[in-house]
């Protein structure tokens, strides 16, 4: 074949490798705009997973570079004074020219023509090549020629940054936290080999103008630069890439995506198709590795070009889109380092390192046994446990109520209520759920009318009938287990009036529906009924409802209340811009969105016992351009706050049909990080959050106070005890026995009504 590689970067020039060792007959050649030995940048890093990845390509290619590693295990995070130290990463470092330079070298050696200061931006010349390979860069020239059918997305980070480079030998990999009068500045150093270190600058933008450095030229940003970290270079200079002698040095970001990566012959490769950033070090990675893939493909598929760039495509989207989000939750953290400021070095310097997401607590002890028990030994202090301890069964205290450990049975509705009374379905399933371990259990929506039911099934607690019924329940959950249960009260709103969950989600009853209200006359669906407005008057009596409730769960001996404001339900609806279009004193405003819901909750507050605390659940995103975003979801943390609020429940949508949520593992945590380090009030995670592993993670990186898990105890109700026994804690997180009360749970799932759930 008669291939083509525009752009001499690592990935052009390893495919061309990659090409010539599958047969060398190929005719390749690798067109580069700049000279041999011109580059960009100071030093590349790799970890050692990728080393192990380049063993599937040129063996010759990976024994030089290699050779010419700076190789370390340690990561040194300075912050407020103070350096900690996490080891066993495994890093190598290499300068990016030398990296280039061997791969020259060997291209040239497999017979690979080199064409160095062309550049192309016509691909017409190369009308008779079988393959065309733009591998010419982020800023590829070959993709945005060909926009339209690439449809390529480029996202400029909100951080500014310098790639500089330096003198001083940093033996670790070096993060530098520093906080000036404009904010925050830190820097990633690395040494790449035996005199030269990579020293990356970053901070955000409106910092970056604040101080001064918009207009500065090179020697104006390495001088400051050498000011501001002048007690870590030991007397050692900055230099500027010798690219960069005109204008500022300082760059955004920036992230590519690509509908596609394949028109015809031609095909993207390495940042031409995506770029993943700096904080993750993983640029020239999946440049390597789509090289080893493309390669890999043809080796297995012959000269199929179409089939080939079809099964290339396929298998790298999938671990690109891996390194992507990961990425951008490093580049989040980076760009909020004032957010994570509060926390104290040790949670801060955990924070960082689980930042992407896919480093997590266990993963860690494997690295570093030492640190993780040094992470825990300090998390029990303050809790006060003086052992190390899975952060999931530490203790935590909301107001007067102690939690004996921090996993929470979240709410899973059951609709097996009759005329709202809970039976004994309910009981077994929330005895269960306490009897397996956790620190809390939740009820499922507890409705505090008839007609604010979501369906005919759902529990209540508008009389006394259902609250001796749920009397029975906290009697039961206190008597048998140290689980603490709460109540979660609500109003369907416009989601009222629909079918059993398993009959048809969200939709409209065949027979029976009774009116609904909402905030505005906004249907949930085309499906659904349009909600009549609120009058004043309705409000009031809403309010009087859900305080009567309060009054009856107290009475029930429920442990905590918490008002459901999420998912499209009734307060929801009202502080959604995509729900309420009222034009009175309750709509128009965030602030007058949430007016109705705080006055529902200060009232709750009032007849609430002052010792027991009150949690609010909400969506912190409607995942609809024009609905309530993340900074919204702060700004409603804090009103609920100042309303006497002790924990912020943070879920995510289910507030509108035309949300685009954005899944994955767990996908909400990073609103309940964000609401808990900016609002400075406690919160629960919860969404997809499936192992003991990442409820460590989210605890120990104080992203969340409490984890809430709903699949996982259905299918397996012991879970948190099965999890204790895992992690080597055994009985010694549970002052009672867990399973007192088994035979009376049995007796009591025998005696339960067949069919009353499915």
């Amino acid at each position: 074949m008669k291939i083509v590689c525009v752009g001499g970067g690592p990935a052009g020039l390893y495919f061309a490798i990659l090409m010539k060792k599958v047969d060398p007959a190929h005719d390749v050649t690798v067109y580069e705009r700049n000279r041999p030995h011109d580059t960009f940048g100071w030093g590349v890093v790799f970890s050692d997973q990728t080393l192990e990845n380049l063993k599937g390509g040129d063996t010759t290619s990976q024994e030089r570079i290699i050779d010419s590693f700076a190789h370390w295990d340690d990561i040194d995070i300075h912050f407020k004074g103070r350096c900690i130290t996490s080891g066993g990463h495994g890093f190598c470092g290499i300068a990016r020219r030398h990296l280039l330079a061997i791969l020259q070298d060997r291209a040239a050696e497999l017979g690979v023509r080199l064409v160095f200061e062309t550049e192309v931006s016509d691909l017409e010349a190369f009308a008779d090549a079988d393959l065309i390979v733009a591998s010419d860069g982020i800023n590829s020239r070959i993709r945005t020629a060909h926009a339209a059918h690439f449809r390529p997305q480029i996202t400029l980070q909100a951080n500014k940054f310098v790639w500089l480079g330096t003198h001083k030998r940093f033996d670790a990999f070096t993060f530098i936290f520093v906080e000036t009068e404009w904010g925050w500045f830190q820097a990633h150093a690395y040494r790449f080999d035996r005199e030269t270190s990579t020293f990356i600058v970053e901070t955000r933008e409106e910092t970056w103008r604040a101080a001064g450095l918009e207009g500065a030229d090179t020697a104006a940003t390495t001088a400051f630069c050498e000011q501001l970290f002048a007690p870590w270079l030991d007397g050692e200079a900055l230099m500027a890439n010798s690219r960069h002698l005109k204008g500022s040095d300082w760059i955004s970001f920036p992230r590519v995506s690509n509908e596609t990566w394949i028109k015809g012959n031609l095909v993207l490769m390495g940042d031409a198709a995506h770029s993943a950033h700096f904080s993750i070090g993983s640029g020239t990675k999946l440049a390597l590795e789509d090289a080893i893939a493309l390669a890999g493909a043809f080796r297995r598929l012959g000269n199929d070009v179409p089939a080939v760039l079809a099964a290339y495509e396929a298998e790298r989207r999938v671990e690109v889109l891996k390194i992507q989000s990961a990425a951008r939750n490093s580049t989040e953290w980076f760009e909020h380092v004032d957010r994570y400021a509060r926390l104290e070095p040790e949670q801060f310097a955990y924070s960082l390192l689980t930042r992407s997401q896919r480093v997590s607590h266990e993963n860690l002890r494997l690295r570093d046994r030492a640190y993780v028990e040094g992470i825990e030994r300090w998390l029990g202090g303050r809790a006060g446990i003086d052992r190390p301890l899975a952060p999931m069964f530490l203790p935590f205290t909301l107001r007067g109520l102690r939690l004996e450990n921090r996993i929470v049975v979240s709410p899973m509705a059951m609709y097996s209520a009759t005329d709202g009374v809970p039976g004994d379905f309910h009981l077994v399933h929330l005895g269960a759920r306490a009897l397996g371990g956790a620190g809390l259990v939740f009820t499922e929506m507890t409705c505090v009318t008839p007609e604010g039911r979501i369906t005919p099934g759902c529990a209540g607690l508008w009389n006394d009938d259902q609250a001796q019924a749920w009397r029975r329940i906290t009697d039961f959950v206190h008597g048998q287990s140290a689980a603490k249960i709460c109540l979660q009260l609500g109003h369907s709103g416009p989601k009222g009036s629909t079918k059993l969950g398993w009959e048809g989600m969200d939709e409209p009853l065949d027979a029976g529906n009774w009116p609904v209200m909402a905030p505005s006359a906004v249907a949930w669906s085309p499906l659904n009924q349009v909600p009549r407005p609120m009058t004043h008057a309705e409000m009031e009596a809403v309010l009087d409802a859900f305080v009567a409730a309060t009054r009856r769960g107290a009475a029930a001996g429920f442990d905590m209340v918490e008002l459901h404001a999420a998912h499209g339900y009734l307060l929801s609806s009202f502080i959604s811009p995509l729900t309420n279009r009222r034009t009175d004193e309750y709509g128009g405003s965030l602030e007058n969105r949430l007016r109705f819901p705080l006055e529902v909750f200060r009232a709750m507050r009032a007849a609430w016992p002052a010792e027991k605390p009150m949690s609010v659940r909400i969506s912190a995103t409607d995942w609809v351009p024009d609905g309530i975003t993340p900074e919204d979801a702060v700004e409603i943390a804090r009103a609920f706050r100042a309303a006497g609020a002790d924990l912020i429940d943070v879920s995510a949508g289910q507030t509108s049909v035309r949300a685009q949520p954005v899944y994955g593992r767990m996908f909400q945590t990073p609103f309940a990080d964000r609401i808990r380090n900016e609002a400075g009030i406690a919160t629960m995670a919860v969404g997809n959050i499936t192992e003991a592993d990442q409820a460590n993670s989210i605890l120990s990186a104080g992203r969340a106070d409490l984890v809430a898990l709903a699949r996982p105890h259905l299918s397996d109700p012991h879970w948190t005890l099965h999890a204790a026994a895992q992690l080597g804690h055994g009985a010694q997180v549970w002052p009672k026995p867990y399973l007192a009360g088994k035979a009376q749970l049995e007796r009591l799932l025998a005696r339960s009504q067949e069919g009353a759930a499915p």
